[in-house]
Formats: C-alpha cells, sequence, structure tokens
C-alpha cells in the first residue's frame, strides 16, 4: 500500500497540487474559508481522478493549466487575468467531466458502482460553473458566500462522496446500498434546487441524504475493507455522519426562521471537517488502494446496419435455423418449434396496449415512428392483423452469423424491421436481434428458458442478456427490459410482450399465433 501511495505522490498533477498548495500557504495570507475548494481543486480532485482514468497527455495539460488558474486567481485583481483563469479552471472541469461521459455511453445503465462514479465525474462541471460564477460576481440569486458554498458543495458533496460511494459499490454491492445511491446521486441536486425555490423540498432531501449518509456508514462500519485502508474510509464517514447533521440543522433553520446554525457555523464546523476529516481521509484511502471495476466491456456482436437498408431477395423460412440452439426441443410443444423455424407458414393478430401513464408520450412517438418505419405501433388496443415477410440479410453488411429481416407491416404500413441472428458466450446461446435505427442500432439480447411447456424469452436473464443502443463504437446498455412469454392450447399459440422502463410497465402486447390454413 505504501508503494501505492508513493506512486501517487510522485505522479505530475499530485506534485503540481501540492507545490501550488504550499506556494499559497508561504506567500498568501491565509484565508482558510478558500482554501476548503482550494484544496479540492488542486489535490483532492486531481489525485482522485488520476486513481479512475487514464488521461491523454493534452488533457493532462488541461488539468495542469487549471491548477495554475486557480492559484493566479490568488495573486491578481484584473478582471481580464480573472476571466482567463475561471475559464480555464472550467476546461479543466469539461474535461475530467467528458471521462465520466464516456465511460457511461460505453457501459449504460448497469453496474450501479460505476456508475456512481460516472456521476461524480460528470458533477464537477457544476462546481466549475459555480466558481466561475463567483468570481465572475453574477448574479446567481444568492450572495456571494453562498455561490461559493455551492461550489466547494459540488466538489465535495458530489464529485468526492460520489465517487467513495462508488468504489465502496466495487467492493461490496447490496439491494439496500443501491437505493442508497439513487438518493446521493440526485442528492447535490436536489438540495441546490430547494434552497433555490423551496424550504419544503430543502428539508426533505437534506432528511433523505441524511438517511442515505447515515446508511451507507453503517455498512461501511460493518462490512470488511482492506485493513490500513479501512481505518481512513471509516473516518470519512464518521465525518460525515456529524457534518451532515449541521446541513439538517441548516436546512431546518432556513424553513422554520429559527436560527441554529448560520452561513459562518457551516464554515468553521461543517467545512472544516469534511475539508480535514472527509477529504484528506478518502484521498488517502484511495491513494492507498482502488479496489479494480467488476465491469466487463461488451464482447457479443452488433448488427452494423444503420437506418433504412435493402435485405437481399431471398426469403427465409423462419427466424431461426435450428430451435435446438437455444434448449431442448422436447421441453416445448412442437408448434412453438415450428413458429420459430417456419414463421412464414404463421399468421399475427396483435392487441398493443400503452400503459396510462406513458400514453402521452406514445401518441408523440407515434409521429416520429410513422417516418422511421420503425417501432411504429398503433395507439389503439384493437386486435389487427400483422403482415409480413423474412428475407435474408448479407451478413458482410450485418456483421452478425446469418443474419435475416423479419419485416412487419399492419395495412401495408411498416411497424418492425427487425434483424435476427444468434450468439454464444461460454455458457448460453442468446437471440441477438438488432432494429436499424438511424444512425443506430437498438439490440434485444434475449435469454431462451422452458418451464411446463411455455416458451420465456427476457433481456433479464444472465450474461450478454438485455436491451442495448449502440452508436458508432459505443455500445450502451438502456434501462428497457422485456419478457415473452409463448404458450400453446388446442392448436393455437397465444404470446404475450411486455416492456418496462426503469422497472415501470409502460407496454404490453397479446398476439394470436395461428398456423395459416392451405386454400
Amino acid at each position: 500500500m505504501l508503494v501505492s501511495l508513493r506512486r501517487v505522490l510522485s505522479r505530475p498533477l499530485t506534485i503540481i497540487g501540492l507545490t501550488c498548495m504550499a506556494a499559497l500557504l508561504l506567500f498568501n495570507e491565509p484565508t482558510s474559508m478558500y482554501y476548503y475548494l482550494t484544496l479540492a481543486q488542486l489535490i483532492f480532485v486531481p489525485v482522485i481522478l488520476e486513481q479512475l482514468v487514464l488521461l491523454k497527455n493534452w488533457q493532462k495539460l488541461i488539468i495542469v493549466i487549471g491548477q495554475f488558474a486557480v492559484t493566479m486567481l490568488y495573486f491578481t485583481q484584473q478582471d481580464f487575468l480573472i476571466l482567463l483563469c475561471v475559464l480555464a479552471y472550467l476546461l479543466s472541469t469539461l474535461v475530467i467531466a467528458s471521462h465520466g461521459v464516456n465511460r457511461f455511453l460505453r457501459r449504460g445503465f448497469t453496474n450501479t458502482a460505476e456508475i456512481m462514479i460516472d456521476i461524480g465525474l460528470i458533477y464537477i462541471v457544476m462546481g466549475g460553473l459555480w466558481f466561475l460564477a463567483f468570481h465572475l460576481q453574477l448574479n446567481t440569486g444568492f450572495s456571494p458566500i453562498i455561490t461559493w458554498l455551492t461550489a466547494i458543495h459540488f466538489h465535495y458533496s458530489a464529485f468526492l462522496l460520489c465517487i467513495t460511494v462508488g468504489l465502496i459499490g466495487r467492493l461490496h454491492m447490496t439491494r439496500y446500498y443501491k437505493i442508497c445511491c439513487v438518493v446521493i446521486a440526485a442528492g447535490p441536486m436536489l438540495v441546490a434546487l430547494g434552497i433555490t425555490f423551496s424550504r419544503i423540498v430543502e428539508i426533505i432531501s437534506v432528511s433523505l441524504y441524511v438517511l442515505a449518509i447515515f446508511s451507507i456508514s453503517f455498512y461501511v462500519m460493518k462490512w470488511r475493507l482492506p485493513r490500513v485502508q479501512s481505518l481512513f474510509i471509516r473516518l470519512a464517514f464518521i465525518t460525515l455522519c456529524f457534518t451532515i447533521i449541521w446541513s439538517f440543522l441548516y436546512a431546518y433553520s432556513n424553513l422554520t426562521g429559527m436560527i441554529i446554525v448560520d452561513i459562518p457555523d457551516m464554515l468553521n464546523f461543517h467545512g472544516l471537517l469534511n475539508c480535514l476529516g472527509f477529504g484528506i481521509a478518502v484521498v488517502f484511502a484511495w491513494s492507498l488502494y482502488t479496489p479494480p471495476t467488476k465491469h466487463n466491456d461488451y464482447s457479443f456482436p452488433v448488427s452494423k446496419i444503420r437506418g433504412r437498408f435493402s435485405p437481399t431477395n431471398k426469403p427465409a423460412r423462419g427466424l431461426i435455423d435450428d430451435m435446438a440452439s437455444y434448449l431442448n426441443k422436447e421441453e416445448i410443444p412442437v408448434l412453438i418449434v415450428e413458429f420459430y423455424e417456419r414463421t412464414m407458414q404463421f399468421e399475427l393478430k396483435a392487441s398493443v396496449q400503452w400503459e396510462t401513464w406513458f400514453k402521452p408520450f406514445a401518441f408523440v412517438y407515434q409521429f416520429i415512428s410513422r417516418k422511421m418505419g420503425q417501432l411504429n405501433l398503433p395507439f389503439s388496443s384493437k386486435t389487427i392483423v400483422m403482415d409480413g415477410e423474412i428475407l435474408e440479410v448479407d451478413p458482410q453488411n450485418d456483421g452478425r452469423e446469418k443474419p435475416r429481416v423479419w419485416q412487419r407491416s399492419i395495412n401495408g404500413k411498416p411497424v418492425f424491421n427487425a434483424i435476427y441472428s444468434q450468439h454464444t458466450d461460454t455458457i448460453n446461446t442468446f437471440m441477438n436481434i438488432a432494429l436499424p435505427l438511424p444512425f443506430s442500432s437498438m439490440h434485444g439480447i434475449l435469454q431462451l428458458s422452458a418451464k411446463d411447456g411455455i416458451l420465456y424469452l427476457t433481456s433479464d436473464g444472465q450474461g450478454d442478456a438485455g436491451t442495448y443502443l449502440a452508436i458508432g463504437s459505443y455500445v450502451f446498455k438502456l434501462p428497457l427490459h422485456e419478457y415473452f412469454i409463448i404458450k400453446e392450447h388446442k392448436g393455437l399459440l397465444t404470446a404475450t410482450h411486455d416492456m418496462k422502463l426503469f422497472g415501470m410497465k409502460f407496454l404490453h402486447i397479446e398476439y394470436q399465433i395461428e398456423k395459416k390454413t392451405n386454400r
């Protein structure tokens, strides 16, 4: 661990930050209120950043310029130089935030711990903007001291805390931890909105924030952590448990008008302890050891087709060649097997049912979907016949194994263009379905299983299963969840297709599937 600490202290950004801070302490009149933020800008943020991401040389240069710019602000009163300095620092925060955005786009809505780190990296821009507002004396609707404290808030409560909670999540993960993460991630913005618009919102958001921090602190005290590192992590959260009470008392004072904690109290106690007890502790902790991510990059094949395309004129008889690729065919009725292997021998009738809360979005979206000719589901729940054909797709154009497109339409108007393929990981074979969109494609990676003669397909399965958006080199997991259930009864097939967004059901489709009779 000491080797890790020496390696951190030898990094250029750390050396420059420490040097700049030493220069300020030696040659500038001590003003502790301003040093709370300066410590984070010069040392805390750069040290944590280099533990998480690989910076390019030009990015390091911009961050170094930002460090020097923060230092120069203590030695100049010229408006033009102040403007250059705050813009330079803001640019450095944009570089940091770009890593959060890039990380998120390469992974998407999966792995709560990594999302917390992404959010922390992105939040730093808010700190840069409030820092700029303070030095340029912009009218934010608040006093200068509140503007300055808000800049501190986004460097500590947003950047450092979100990243720290994310790194803890790399070590331990529970369901309640995920709930706490939602509160902590939203907390900085909710508190800021409450201060701006509503004292009620402020006290509620601070109360939830207090509860989440105490809950995470409980887990930190309970979980097994690396021995030396655990001392610093636990010190950091013990400090937070004390200082967050001051935030609650300050919000309560604002709500009731009865002054219990005021701004000087917040600076002298809340600010000082968060800087020394929390900031320094977490920097030491993650410098000693930064837990590696448990997320593996996506490696499944992605369709290269984007937007409108032309398949071959060669028809395919079914969506798949052999159901045995996915499961034991004897576990499901023969008719279900026939439907997937000889799809064109079947007729589909569908009833589309939007959930009430989603209907306004569905109504607006249909004007877009009609022009795209993709995901163009009817707004009415009336049962209607879906026509279609299945055509082979050139594997060279698509990039996946044996692709074929199922083009479905209603009354001659296109509804779906879904390109079916499959891929196998070390354990499962997945149905790999691509829906081409403008400049992108949406992928449903479905896992198949059977129970009691019923076929289940879901994006909530193991391994690669999920719903993704592919844009350029990015493969982004979406908060969409799909569930198909297919049954056979007296020579007829019925199927349901349910979709959820962030766990909330928004779409239900009922299918009646009947084998065509020879006429």
